[in-house]
């Protein structure tokens, strides 16, 4: 049973989308992701996306994905709301990834623009209602045009909001003024993908945040979004400002790259990365040291 959930919060508030660890000779380490689920929720996630970007879905095998839903689930599923990534840009394979999570456990699913293949509007609505009609799952969808070459339309928003399961989208579009429109005309429960601007998305009605650096300061983003519930701006800005040396450290290069790093570092489970992906150098990890430490986060 899924936590607890509203029309306007249907997947919580503060949700990370989790690296997927691996053991030392690369395989999948099921052990290290529920004790690394447990750890984010103890921390304040409310949710937590796995098989996402920052969970190297583009180089797990749909067998890993369906195990690693399953082993989160019986890790934090009482606790927290886990949303699968069931995106892709097959539509008759996003079908099946998102039948395999549903039927692993999942609470929800995540559904990427579908990338590289540059698709219209018309194809994106058909696409998003497709995997909302395979499921009896609710689906946040997942705007990220810098990766996928093509936006979701404020339109096309609206069209894809009267689907009773399509609830919710993570916007990493990083247009504030688009942002503003989709939120007031589709009445989408609206996520910040985009941690630099995760205040600022607030402030033009999001509801909560999917975020890479949940990682390692879950307890300053649930502080941050509290003061701005309460209606704290002040405190909220603070927050947000003592934050940016984190946001621009996590990103200085791949953000699993960053987190993984980070987590080996602080003792939690991580592992190495799958190619394309490789380590940080030396000087990239002094760097993330030193940019984490001006955010209070020491490594």
């Amino acid at each position: 049973m899924a936590p607890t959930s509203t029309p306007q919060t249907p997947f919580g508030r503060v949700l990370t989308a989790m690296v997927t660890p691996f053991t030392a000779d690369g395989a999948l380490d099921l052990d290290g992701a529920q004790q690394l689920a447990a750890h984010l929720v103890d921390a304040g996630n409310d949710g937590l996306v796995v098989n996402g970007t920052t969970g190297e879905s583009p180089t797990t095998t749909d067998a890993e994905k369906a195990q690693l839903v399953k082993a989160v689930v019986e890790a934090v599923g009482d606790r927290a709301h886990v949303v699968a990534g069931a995106g892709t840009n097959d539509t008759a394979h996003s079908l099946e990834l998102a039948r395999a999570a549903e039927k692993a456990g999942a609470h929800g699913l995540l559904a990427v623009t579908p990338y590289y293949s540059k698709p219209p509007q018309e194809g994106l609505f058909r696409h998003f209602t497709a995997i909302a009609d395979a499921t009896e799952l609710p689906v946040m969808l997942y705007d990220i045009p810098g990766r996928s070459g093509v936006p979701i339309n404020t339109e096309t928003f609206v069209r894809l909001a009267e689907h009773p399961r399509i609830v919710a989208n993570k916007d990493a579009k990083g247009d504030l003024g688009r942002a503003s429109w989709a939120v007031a005309t589709s009445g989408l429960a609206w996520y910040s993908g985009d941690d630099m601007l995760n205040l600022p998305l607030l402030s033009v009605g999001a509801v909560g945040f999917v975020s890479v650096v949940g990682h390692v300061v879950t307890p300053e983003l649930r502080a941050l979004l509290e003061a701005h519930l309460s209606g704290d701006v002040a405190k909220a800005t603070e927050i947000h400002q003592k934050l940016l040396p984190v946001f621009t450290g996590m990103f200085r290069t791949q953000g699993v790259i960053t987190t993984k790093a980070a987590l080996a570092r602080l003792g939690l489970p991580a592992g190495p990365l799958r190619l394309p992906l490789v380590e940080l150098s030396p000087e990239e990890l002094e760097q993330l040291k030193h940019d984490l430490a001006h955010g209070g986060v020491h490594l």
